[in-house]
């Protein structure tokens, strides 16, 4: 079956009443646009409306971008950052909607930033800008944006990204650690129900990184050697009763 075609009927579920996720004619024709095949290398389990993992990082399921991105409210021509880019595919939504140029992208790992470059590319958003950036400190250089998407989660807003806002602009994200929400923070902090993201990774979190955290090496190595040590009677896995 042609993509097209598939594309058509993955929208059309995420626009049904069982779902609801798309509602906005900008969403909905973004995402009948946008080829999502060529950003998780499948012909039709593309789209299905399920995750993927890549690299490391999971590919969010079309149900979960539609509920971002009408969230989030992009129109014409604003300035929007997404953090945590991933492979691209949010981001390729994004330029249908408010022009590539006006996208701006950053994720930690070097991998997904190069995987997001070739994705975005292959699918003829060549001008959005990626960068590899720590998600906290987002990109001031193109600041202030009108939206800001952050697609991982955090128990508050990123000081650095609510800064670089623009005056009458929102950020999106999901917020909490164990038990998550979707908000949109403007002024005020407005939760929009539950979601389940992987925590924001800051530098040497990554997974394509040593570890650079020195003193946590330290502490694992001292707490190996400590059990190296100890006698029977010292491990508490030995039933002595």
């Amino acid at each position: 079956m042609e993509p097209a075609v598939l594309r058509d009927d993955m929208v059309d579920s995420l626009e049904h009443e069982s779902k609801g996720c798309v509602r906005s004619e900008a969403v909905s024709v973004a995402m009948r646009s946008t080829p999502r095949h060529l950003f998780v290398e499948e012909d039709r389990g593309a789209y299905a409306d399920r995750p993927f993992e890549r690299f490391g990082t999971r590919v969010l399921a079309p149900s979960t971008v539609g509920r971002l991105l009408e969230l989030l409210a992009p129109e014409r021509g604003e300035s929007v950052l997404v953090v945590g880019v991933g492979v691209g595919y949010t981001a390729g939504v994004l330029a249908e909607i408010v022009g590539p140029r006006n996208v701006q992208a950053i994720d930690i790992a070097r991998r997904l930033v190069y995987e997001a470059r070739e994705n975005l590319a292959a699918a003829g958003y060549e001008a959005v800008f990626v960068d590899r950036r720590d998600g906290k400190d987002g990109l001031p250089e193109y600041a202030p944006y009108d939206k800001i998407l952050l697609e991982a989660a955090a128990v508050r807003p990123p000081r650095a990204l609510f800064d670089q806002l623009a005056p009458d602009g929102h950020l999106v994200m999901p917020l909490g650690a164990t038990d998550q929400s979707l908000a949109v923070v403007d002024d005020e902090i407005t939760e929009f129900g539950g979601c389940a993201f992987a925590p924001m990774l800051v530098e040497g979190e990554q997974a394509e990184t040593l570890e650079r955290n020195r003193t946590r090496r330290e502490d694992r190595e001292f707490a190996r050697q400590h059990d190296d040590k100890r006698r029977g009677w010292e491990l508490d896995w030995i039933d002595w009763e």
